[in-house]
This record gives structure tokens, C-alpha cells and sequence, in this order.
């Protein structure tokens, strides 16, 4: 039966490529209850299209995917996400990105897209009014998202129109290539555009119309509940408050000096927990946040309903670098830079623009290329002089390139990622990766609660499975929680409740960075009042652990058995030789049995009762 609950367009498309049949379908009630939308619903998806298929399949299933909340007055909410099977690590996973994209999605008329098949061309979608079209896209093929978005917008003219795309990465196989929209917000992580494109899916343009905006279904309970979620943001208590907040004035990267100084910033290929050189000087502060600020940021972008603007846009004037581009993440910046050995911050941000128009993850990338130095480093891989050195930017510059088009056997390689790059190179322990995805910019020997996290993410490393470092660094809502990011007591405990508070936001869809205003009182009523469901904090913190739970299985199923949840022998043995995490290492054994018994799981499986309990089964 087709929900009645508001916030959805009760639409979705079911798109085989193969055949080019289209048809159409409500959302279930009983999925958006237990599931609500976005990552929730999309993994069910996943889940119900089968076990062991293939990510390159033509019978893997592709979901872009909106929540309840996306592109609706609550803040904060331009979110969709793209979920399959990961053809990087074979779990299950989900990608999100930004700007206006989900908004101009839902207003032609879609809560999701669930695309199978692959088509004997390439094509693109075109989105509007409430149904899909499928066009040739045989003159876009082999083109940058830049080059794509530029004649596709040209083609469909409006206000309210958007396109996400795949560029070069994707086309030629990269295992970590995703979709990049007209803003340069992308579905980064997972190869979710590799899966595009081996269905010889190119773009899927989105035709808006406001008047689809969904409305709440308690108008006046809303508008309160929307006052308090508001204040929080604009709170000066928090990093959120406009122009006022750390993540609105320097954007993400404002974390580089503080976990820089934490010893928690990893570097060349983290064989250093922090960017220092042997003499001591504080690389990092090269490429942080107030650096770029001072010399670069020209802008600050935003996403939609979001008064954040954490979005940092630069522009390098002149020089082999010159460059107007968003975002300088740091994420990104930390992946080319300081992991690379590299603190030339125009440099960094003329490789993120190269990561934006070719459609590959810039994390998955900047360790690949770690990998690479390393092997360089040590002699490993019978690289016959054909390495790169640690903070060769015009070096990274080449093999961004390289691996982009698939230029060579090296670059091929590379293109797998760092874990599959380094099991070539005969050194898999150089990859630092977790079920086959590489780490972010935070070193567990300096962070303890991301160890945990890490490991036991459902999609591979990921910090936004559960931001423990909200509560590590404290920049919890109005500085309600701060730990030592030393400890490992209680690490297991917290990661567990991030990972479900994380799970109800990305199935709303809505920026993981609410979390740094708000938190489940404040989700619960916005959830309330727009849907006109009645539940308490704690039954939607369930409906989070359900989905994570949900996750588990699907991947449990796919032979993720007792033993996966693991890290680098690096992060375990080999302790940090830097200020502020000196002398640590990161204590996995002791937080995953914490974890295990916070979840009711058996060394990483979820048990049948735990299903049942939860409402899987």
C-alpha cells in the first residue's frame, strides 16, 4: 500500500536500461516507516534486488535516492545519495552530495530512481514532471561532468534544473569514480559512478517545478519545530552560526590545524600521524583552512535551505595552478596534500578541481597515490623507475590524469583503489583501508573513537558512518559532550549511537552537519510534524539502528563474515612518533568488543534475534 505520510512524491521509477522500460511505482507505507527514505530505503532496495550480484552486473541495482525531508523548508536538507553495491569494496554503499540537485529532483516529481540493466549505448535521463525519458548520450560520452553539464544545460533551460554526471573516471572503470552535479557537490564515495557508467548511464538531468515543493502536514507544529532546529544553527555557541562558526567561515577544512596539533592528521600515506616534518615544522598549517582563507577564498557557496554556506570557493589567479573552483574540502585537501607529502595548498585545489571534472573521489584518490609513493619509497612493486615522489604536486598532477583515462598499466592499477593498488604492488599492508575502502583525514592513533568507527562502518572506512570526532574535539551542540580523544573506554558505546543518529539523517536525507546544532529532539519533531508520524526520540533512534543492522546483513550475506571489522597493522603496531598523540597506537580489540555487545552482535554478524527484534526478519 503507498505511504500517505507527507514529504514524499509517492514516485519512483523502475528504469531498465537494457530494455528502456520505465515503470512506475508509490513508496510502500511499511518501508517509509521502518526504513523512511534516502540511505534507509535505498539499502532496502539494494537489499531486496539479491544477494551476490555482481557490482558490475547489469542486474546490480543503482538507486538515487531522496528522503522525506529533502528539498522541503526544513534546513539544511539539499541532500540525495546514490545506493548499490560497491564495485571498490563489494559492500553495500551509500554517497550523498549537496547543492540543489535532491531539491530539483523531488520537484520533477521523484522520491527515486531505481535503475537496472545496461544499454547498448550511452544515455542519459531526463527527469520532469513525474516521469523519465531516456535520450542517447552518444555525443557526451568521453566528456568531463564539466563538459557534460555545460551542453546539457544549454539543452534544458530553467531555474529549477540540474544535472548530476559522470566524467572520465567512471567510463574507463575506476573503481572509486562517482557523480558530480553543477555545483561540484558529488556522490564521492563507493564508486557509485563506476556503477553508472558500466550501464553506459552517462547524466540524469532533473527538470524541477517549486510548485511540487512537499508541505508539511502540520503546518503551525512545523514552523515551531523548524524555530528551534534554527536557533540552534545560527546558536554562536556552534560552528554552524553563520559567519560567526568555525565550519561557516573556513568550511571543513578548519579541521587542519586542530587535528594537526592533535597528532590525528595522517601523513605520507600515514606514516606519520600528523604533517610535520623531520625538522619539525608544522606543514599542515600550509594547507589549513585560514590559510586558505587568506590567500584564495574568493566565495561561499551554499546548498539548498542551508544558511550555513560552509561551501569555500577560490580562485588562484595566475601561475600553472590558476584555477576558480569549489570546494576546498578537508577532506580533499588533506588526501592530496598532506598524505601526499604535498603542502602547496594552489596546487591542492587545481587537483580537487581535476577530481571534480573527471568524477573520482578525492579520498580514494589522494591514498591511492599514497600507496604509489610509498611503493616508490620502499622499492616496492617493480615500478622500473617509474614511482613518484612524496609532495611531487606536478607529479600527482601526471597520474591524476593517467589513472583518470586509463592510460597505462600502472595508472590501471591505481585505479583500483589503494587496497586493490597495493595488493599488486605485493604490500597490501600499505593500504590503509578498511573492507577495502581508504581512511579519511583522521589518524585513530590521535582519534580513537574513528578506529571504531572505521572498522565497523558498513561501507568501507568513512568518517560520516559516525563523527566521533564531534564529541572528541567538541563540537557537539552547544558543547553538550567532549571526551579525550586518547581513551578507548566508551569508544564503542558512543560510536554506536553516532552510527544511528547518522543513519535517521541520511535517510531523511539532510546534512550530516545538523548534527553540530541539533540532535534526536530536534530531528524527531521536524520528522514529526512534516511527515504526521507520532514517534518518540528513542523509536527513531531504532529506526537508525535498523537500517545500520539492515546494512550489516546485507553485507554479512555477501561473505563479510566475523573477522572484517579490521584496521591497518599500521594504526595497531606501529605507535605515533608526533606531538599530541605521541607514543599511541589505536586499541581496536578492546572498543570492538565494547562494540559488539552495544550492538548484540557476534564478532561483527548480526544474529537472527537481533533481526527479529528489530523488525529485519
Amino acid at each position: 500500500m503507498a505511504t500517505k505520510l507527507k514529504g514524499y512524491m509517492n514516485n519512483v521509477a523502475r528504469i531498465n536500461l537494457t530494455t528502456g522500460e520505465v515503470q512506475y511505482e508509490g513508496i510502500d507505507d511499511e518501508d517509509a516507516r521502518k526504513y523512511i527514505g534516502g540511505r534507509g530505503l535505498g539499502v532496502k532496495y539494494v537489499f531486496d534486488n539479491g544477494i551476490g550480484i555482481e557490482p558490475f552486473s547489469a542486474d546490480n541495482l543503482l538507486a538515487i535516492m531522496t528522503g522525506p525531508l529533502s528539498g522541503t523548508e526544513v534546513k539544511m536538507s539539499g541532500r540525495l545519495c546514490a545506493v548499490t553495491r560497491s564495485p571498490l569494496t563489494g559492500t553495500v554503499t551509500d554517497s550523498h552530495m549537496g547543492g540543489w540537485t535532491a531539491a530539483y529532483m523531488k520537484w520533477s516529481g521523484f522520491d527515486a530512481l531505481l535503475i537496472k540493466g545496461k544499454s547498448d549505448h550511452p544515455v542519459y535521463l531526463l527527469c520532469e514532471d513525474g516521469k523519465v525519458s531516456i535520450h542517447d548520450a552518444s555525443d557526451l560520452w568521453g566528456k568531463t561532468t564539466h563538459e557534460t553539464r555545460k551542453v546539457l544545460l544549454e539543452r534544458y533551460k530553467g531555474r529549477y534544473v540540474d544535472v548530476m554526471s559522470v566524467g572520465p573516471a567512471a567510463e574507463h572503470g575506476v573503481r572509486f569514480a562517482g557523480w558530480v552535479n553543477k555545483d561540484d557537490r558529488a556522490c564521492g564515495r563507493g564508486g557509485t559512478g563506476a556503477v553508472g557508467a558500466s550501464k553506459h548511464l552517462k547524466a540524469i538531468v532533473f527538470v524541477g517545478d517549486k510548485r511540487r515543493q512537499p508541505k508539511p502536514a502540520d503546518r503551525d507544529a512545523f514552523k515551531e519545530a523548524d524555530k528551534v532546529a534554527l536557533a540552534g544553527i545560527m546558536a554562536e555557541e556552534n560552528i554552524t552560526s553563520p559567519r560567526k562558526g568555525g565550519l561557516s567561515v573556513f568550511g571543513t577544512n578548519v579541521l587542519t590545524n586542530i587535528t594537526g596539533s592533535m597528532g590525528a592528521l595522517p601523513a605520507y600515506n600515514s606514516q606519520k600521524a600528523s604533517f610535520i616534518n623531520d625538522a619539525g615544522q608544522e606543514l599542515y598549517e600550509h594547507i589549513s583552512g585560514e590559510r586558505v582563507n587568506a590567500d584564495i577564498h574568493v566565495g561561499d557557496p551554499t546548498c539548498h535551505a542551508c544558511p550555513v554556506a560552509c561551501k569555500i570557493e577560490v580562485e588562484v589567479k595566475e601561475g600553472k595552478y590558476k584555477v576558480h573552483m569549489e570546494s576546498v574540502e578537508y577532506e580533499s585537501i588533506w588526501a592530496l596534500g598532506s598524505n601526499c607529502g604535498m603542502d602547496n595548498k594552489e596546487a591542492a585545489a587545481y587537483m580537487i578541481d581535476m577530481c571534480n571534472r573527471f568524477g573520482m573521489d578525492p579520498i580514494e584518490l589522494g591514498n591511492v597515490i599514497g600507496v604509489f609513493m610509498e611503493a616508490t619509497q620502499y622499492g616496492y612493486g617493480n615500478l622500473n623507475g617509474n614511482g613518484l615522489q612524496w609532495g611531487d604536486a606536478d607529479g600527482q598532477i601526471a597520474v591524476i590524469e593517467r589513472i583518470a583515462y586509463g592510460r597505462d598499466e600502472i595508472a590501471r592499477t591505481l585505479g583500483l583503489g589503494a587496497a586493490g593498488a597495493a595488493k599488486a604492488f605485493g604490500h597490501p599492508e600499505i593500504a590503509m583501508s578498511a573492507k577495502g575502502q581508504a581512511i579519511p583525514a583522521y589518524d585513530p592513533r590521535g582519534l580513537k573513537g574513528m578506529g571504531i568507527a572505521y572498522a565497523t562502518s558498513n561501507r568501507g572506512a568513512c568518517h560520516l558512518r559516525a563523527y566521533t570526532p564531534a564529541a572528541e574535539v567538541g563540537v557537539m551542540p552547544y558543547g553538550s559532550l567532549k571526551v579525550d580523544p586518547l581513551a578507548w573506554e566508551g569508544k564503542g558505546g558512543l560510536t554506536k549511537i553516532f552510527q544511528d543518529v547518522h543513519a535517521v539523517s541520511d535517510s531523511f536525507d539532510i546534512c550530516k552537519f545538523s548534527a553540530f546544532a541539533e540532535g534526536m529532539d530536534e530531528y524527531t519533531s521536524q520528522y514529526n510534524t512534516f511527515t504526521g508520524r507520532n514517534l518518540t526520540p528513542a523509536e527513531l533512534l531504532q529506526t537508525g539502528e535498523r537500517i545500520y543492522n539492515l546494512e550489516r546483513y546485507y553485507n554479512n550475506l555477501n561473505g563479510f563474515g566475523e573477522g572484517s571489522d579490521s584496521l591497518p597493522p599500521r594504526f595497531l603496531e606501529e605507535p605515533s612518533t608526533v606531538p599530541g598523540s605521541l607514543g599511541q597506537v589505536c586499541e581496536l580489540d578492546k572498543m570492538l568488543e565494547e562494540y559488539y555487545e552495544a550492538r548484540g552482535w557476534v564478532n561483527g554478524v548480526v544474529p537472527e534475534s537481533k533481526l527479529k527484534e528489530l523488525g529485519i526478519l
